[in-house]
């Protein structure tokens, strides 16, 4: 059972591992602000997927894949992540003092619903998690009962975790070799990154308007 256990960890630092919105805006918190701002853009992003795999478990991924609500899901992601992403590029021109005795810090509060708030909005992080969790937890019912269902849905949320505390504490120790040019340089890079992602998903709202306007 330890070893089913620490391959459902496995598997939430896995769907964790790929380049994203949240690892983006999660490395330039961390060198921004240090380690707890990067490690509550984690958490707020783990509040997000609490969300989805509560949703799907319970059977609401139907839901979440009508015509209608991807469009929506689109939009949102196109709004979230483009904002974000402006705002990357504004501090970057305003200038980022690294130092300890710097500028004032951002409030972990802001970092935690920055990370939720690009987790949620993500199309691409609520397809990812309806079609990997929703078909492990598919099988997960039709081979177990629901406590363990639920037991080892905690394993992937806690490889997850360790995921976010990995990112956190690498970027935070990194850190210190970050010059203030380069933080800006990291900071329009980051910019552009999510700019990128929203375009994309305005992009797929577009198509998914026209596909509804045509049924």
């Amino acid at each position: 059972m330890a070893s089913i256990w620490i391959s459902y960890v496995l598997l939430g630092i896995s769907l964790s591992a790929p380049v994203g919105p949240v690892n983006v805006a999660q490395i330039k918190a961390g060198l921004s602000n240090g380690f707890w701002n990067a490690w509550f853009v984690g958490i707020g992003a783990m509040c997000a997927d609490l969300v989805f795999m509560l949703l799907i478990y319970f059977g609401a991924a139907a839901y979440l894949t009508t015509p209608l609500a991807k469009l929506l899901i689109w939009i949102m992601g196109f709004a979230v992540l483009t904002l974000l992403g402006y705002e990357s590029i504004r501090d970057a021109r305003k200038g980022i003092d690294i130092s300890s005795s710097g500028s004032r810090k951002e409030h972990v509060g802001k970092s935690f619903l920055s990370g939720f708030l690009i987790a949620i909005s993500n199309p691409l992080n609520i397809v990812f998690w309806i079609g990997i969790y929703g078909s492990v937890i598919t099988k997960m019912l039709e081979t177990m009962g629901n406590g363990q269902a639920l037991l080892y849905s905690g394993a992937i949320f806690a490889g997850v975790f360790v995921w976010d505390i990995l990112v956190s504490t690498v970027v935070h120790v990194s850190r210190r070799a970050v010059t203030p040019r380069l933080m800006k340089g990291i900071s329009v890079i980051a910019g552009v990154s999510l700019i990128g992602f929203g375009l994309y998903f305005g992009y797929c709202a577009v198509v998914q308007f026209i596909s509804l306007a045509q049924m």
